[in-house]
């Protein structure tokens, strides 16, 4: 398991995103697919990220990919011998409020940070 970088959950949802204009959290949602295919997680970074940026052209793609990482995220969680806690369909429904659902979840991937830091796999261990 790859680390997974720690990243403010306020700083990500709100005040990057205001500050960029929105596109921070476009090249924040391919960092978090690309971390979870480093982590053996099947997923193509590139098209996670056109779902979300141009998929809103037929409505549905954005919604799948948000779904997805979600669960992608839970695998990481899972490959972290970790309980995964993140649900999909909770970071699909926090879409709908505010976009909630990268403060959800990028509170999730910091969990997985936090139990790499206290529980490191014996191949990080010297």
């Amino acid at each position: 398991m790859t680390a997974v970088k720690r990243r403010n959950p306020v700083l990500t949802w709100l005040v990057w995103p205001l500050i960029t204009l929105g596109i921070y959290y476009f090249v924040w949602w391919y960092k978090i697919n690309r971390e979870a295919r480093d982590s053996s997680v099947e997923v193509s970074p590139g098209l996670a990220l056109l779902a979300v940026l141009i998929g809103w052209v037929i409505i549905v793609p954005p919604y799948i990919s948000i779904f997805r990482t979600g669960e992608r995220i839970a695998r990481m969680q899972d490959s972290a011998n970790q309980r995964p806690s993140c649900n999909g369909w909770i970071g699909l429904i926090l879409s709908f409020f505010f976009g909630l659902h990268a403060l959800y979840y990028q509170i999730e991937l910091n969990r997985i940070w936090e139990h790499e830091s206290k529980h490191p796999s014996p191949s990080k261990q010297h």
